[in-house]
């Protein structure tokens, strides 16, 4: 079975292109993420996490979630990490994590696509993005094969920054950067409420038909580039930066975005 989490749909699409080659089962974790869903899943074939990085590990609600929660059936995990730029030694850590679950762990893989953490970096115009997510498809690929042929991933070189952005970078962090106090709403705001959908960890609210974002965030940038409005603003950095998300994600409920829509410029107005 392929469990995934996604915040701009990078993630969800390799977990789909995965689950297509492999003809498995692709489990979307929102809900269970959201609601705090710990219920037992099983599955007999091997299991497969695909997720984005955050601070060079996986996510900690994603990590969490893993820990509280009863993978039953196969023992064999095998984890595909989408990132910008690099995924540091998350490995190591994943490997960790196998073994409080007395699951065995079969590698982790890295998988290069366009940026969406427009919080500290720029996301790519729509060209580049899409050169980037071509260049990735060979790499996802492999990964189905692997898990197909029931091979582990190859292991990654691991430097010593990778070691340091893991394992000294990502403890402080966390702490010293991932709030939610600098977001917040610009008039070009229709009260659509799509934020609040979006937020994986119920942390964001309507009040008067505005967002209010509490302090429960994990930085997923979901709420920021899902915005059909682009009203959304990460203090003063995201000014007039392109939103990113995977070309053909749905930008308002019930609504294919339009080709070219998904990576659109920011208005420099706001």
């Amino acid at each position: 079975m392929i469990l995934y989490y996604s915040g701009t749909g990078n993630s969800r699409y390799a977990a789909e292109r995965i689950g297509r080659e492999i003809g498995d089962e692709v489990l979307n974790l929102f809900e269970r993420l959201k609601e705090r869903d710990f219920s037992e899943l099983h599955s007999e074939r091997p299991w497969v996490v695909v997720t984005p990085v955050y601070a060079w590990r996986i996510p900690r609600i994603l990590q969490e979630w893993l820990l509280e929660t009863e993978l039953a059936g196969s023992r064999q995990i095998y984890f595909v990490v989408t990132c910008g730029a690099g995924i540091g030694n998350a490995g190591k850590y994943a490997r960790v994590l196998c073994e409080q679950k007395r699951m065995e762990y079969r590698g982790c893989l890295e998988v290069l696509m366009p940026e969406n953490y427009i919080a500290m970096f720029a996301a790519p115009q729509e060209d580049e993005a899409r050169k980037i997510i071509g260049r990735a498809e060979g790499i996802i690929d492999q990964a189905a094969e692997a898990v197909r042929a029931g091979q582990p991933f190859p292991e990654k070189m691991v430097t010593l920054t990778d070691r340091v952005l893991s394992g000294v970078v990502n403890p402080i962090f966390y702490p010293m950067f991932v709030h939610a106090n600098k977001f917040y709403a610009t008039d070009a705001c229709i009260s659509c409420g799509k934020c609040a959908k979006v937020c994986p960890l119920g942390n964001i609210r309507l009040e008067n038909g505005r967002p209010v974002w509490g302090k429960n965030c994990t930085h997923c940038m979901a709420c920021i580039c899902r915005c059909p409005r682009e009203a959304v603003e990460y203090g003063k950095h995201s000014r007039g930066l392109p939103r990113y998300v995977f070309p053909g994600e749905k930008t308002e409920e019930g609504e294919n975005c339009p080709e070219g829509q998904a990576l659109r410029k920011g208005e420099n107005e706001r």
